[in-house]
């Protein structure tokens, strides 16, 4: 799927950390993922690894799914 249905994953990954108040630090300093791959994520020069991603959606405490934007439809 590309053009208008590519989603900005790293705009979504940054609304997650933001609507709770945290800075890339905060985060690093939880998660133990460094501010510098945090940022590079957000800004989506990077895309993060399915580690990663497993790491930050518990954190957060969401799925992977809801950590990358996606819905599930049935």
């Amino acid at each position: 799927m590309k053009g208008a249905n590519m989603k900005n994953y790293g705009e979504i990954l940054r609304k997650h950390r933001v609507t709770r108040g945290l800075s890339l630090k905060d985060v690093e300093s939880k998660t133990g993922i460094s501010n510098q791959n945090l940022s590079r994520w957000e800004t989506g020069s990077v895309i993060p690894g399915i580690n990663f991603c497993e790491k930050l959606a518990d954190f957060y405490e969401i799925t992977i799914d809801e950590l990358i934007g996606r819905k599930i439809e049935f």
